[in-house]
């Protein structure tokens, strides 16, 4: 077996960015995105987690009581991050509200169950040259991390985004990676 430390990836940095469902969709992993999509800004060092889950379901014979299949009964794909920027867009992602801006200061109304509806994601990872996107096209946050206001520590605004299954990649995320080209 051949192996080539030269394919190890690491996400050194990137960036996830936001846009109205419906915004014009990326078609690689490196061309700029449409005006549509605004970045959030720093992430926390622990980055984004991709995380694919799944509920099974098995078939079971009546002889022996054998398992003769399992069959997947739901899957989720969600990703985790930790914005650090206090700004209008992160505030609006992580409380599912609208900011109010005035030359003095910003406000907002927080209303827990709020997630602001979908939006379309995109997280950019660069490693070098090389380069991966991923594409959300129906994306919500379903599910926030409490806000720690702490000396020393970064007020982070940590969101869980759910992928929802999309008609127009036919999937829940779409993943372009320069690493893979022919």
């Amino acid at each position: 077996m051949a192996t080539d430390s030269t394919k190890v990836r690491v996400a050194v940095t990137g960036a996830v960015s936001v846009a109205p469902t419906g915004s014009t969709a990326p078609t690689d992993a490196s061309t700029a995105l449409a005006v549509a999509f605004i970045d959030l800004g720093l992430i926390g060092e622990g980055g984004v987690t991709e995380s694919r889950s799944r509920s099974t379901t098995d078939i079971k014979g009546w002889q022996n009581g054998a398992t003769v299949r399992t069959v997947v009964t739901d899957g989720t794909l969600t990703y985790q991050f930790v914005m650090l920027e206090t700004k209008k867009e992160t505030v609006e992602t992580a409380y599912g509200t609208t900011v109010t801006q005035t030359v003095s200061n910003g406000s907002f109304v927080i209303v827990p169950t709020s997630t602001g509806g979908r939006k379309a994601f995109v997280l950019d990872v660069i490693d070098g040259s090389e380069l991966r996107r991923v594409y959300i096209p129906q994306g919500e946050v379903t599910d926030v991390g409490d806000l720690v206001y702490s000396n020393g520590e970064a007020i982070g605004y940590e969101v869980t985004v759910t992928a929802y299954a999309d008609t127009t990649i036919s999937g829940n995320a779409k993943v372009w990676a320069s690493a893979l080209k022919s």
